[in-house]
């Protein structure tokens, strides 16, 4: 069973600015409050392709694993590590974000694709975000029966997590705007 869910926001800022504001989303102390569902992000690769001008970068994320309290008492443990692939095309304006889960795989897989591009209507000043969440409980014995609800759970507090993201987004967006705009 995969419990899959797709959403689209428009950030009323240059596709410029929010790719920026994604790569400061969780460096910013102020957002930890928010976001304290992430523990930790390093990065662990970053290179340039000169060929095609596509920034590559690869980022450790560890998190308070998504779910039930039910759920982290079975797999025994709350903490789930996950890698961020991220390619910027700065000569087409796209952000492209796919993040994994590395551990907790026997009991869980997601899979989150964020993509960053110019607004059809608007390209200058806005940008559009397209997220795609699946998510996969593994049948086990002890899951099988729940493994519906279990992930209906796990996509609630996705959802939740991804509006709080989008809040700290515009939130930087518009520190960003103040700090650019002239004295």
């Amino acid at each position: 069973m995969v419990k899959a869910y797709r959403q689209e926001h428009v950030y009323k800022h240059p596709w410029e600015r929010v790719s920026a504001a994604s790569w400061r989303k969780f460096a910013d102390p102020e957002n930890k409050r928010i976001l304290s569902h992430i523990l930790e992000v390093d990065t662990l690769n970053r290179r340039l392709d000169t060929d095609t001008g596509k920034l590559h970068t690869t980022r450790a994320l560890t998190i308070h694993a998504p779910g039930p309290w039910f759920l982290h008492r079975i797999i025994g443990q709350d903490i789930c590590h996950c890698v961020e692939s991220t390619v910027v095309d700065g000569k087409s304006r796209s952000m492209q974000l796919t993040t994994k889960n590395i551990s907790l795989k026997k009991f869980i897989e997601v899979e989150e694709r964020i993509r960053y591009d110019p607004h059809p209507e608007n390209p200058s000043a806005w940008t559009v975000c397209s997220q795609e969440t699946s998510i996969r409980i593994k049948p086990l014995s002890a899951l099988a029966s729940m493994a519906e609800k279990v992930e209906q759970k796990c996509a609630e507090k996705f959802m939740q997590n991804s509006a709080k993201g989008r809040e700290v987004m515009e939130r930087i967006c518009k520190y960003m705007e103040a700090e650019s705009a002239p004295i």
